[in-house]
């Protein structure tokens, strides 16, 4: 992994999400909120994002920043849309 870069991976059978933001050995995990947990390293820098319940969290949220940019003129769903709500329904 190229430095400044962040992988994702997503477990669609989990609903997890994860974000590696630098690979490493993890010191510690902090559970910020419910659904949210941060991988820390050595030295207290994060390493990665756990985000559960993803269609909900973060798939719904971006759903509804797409509802907000969809072209009232046309009055259909943009492919990103379609798109999104098929991952969310699976």
């Amino acid at each position: 992994m190229g430095e400044n870069q962040m992988i994702s991976r997503y477990d669609a059978d989990a609903d997890i999400l994860y974000m590696l933001i630098k690979e490493g050995e993890i010191q510690d995990t902090v559970e910020i909120s419910e659904d949210v947990f941060i991988e820390y390293d050595e030295k207290n820098n994060p390493m990665g994002i756990e985000l559960w319940r993803a269609r909900k969290n973060v798939f719904g949220e971006l759903l509804k920043y797409l509802n907000t940019i969809a072209d009232p003129n046309i009055g259909s769903k943009s492919t990103h849309e379609i798109n999104v709500r098929k991952v969310i329904q699976q």
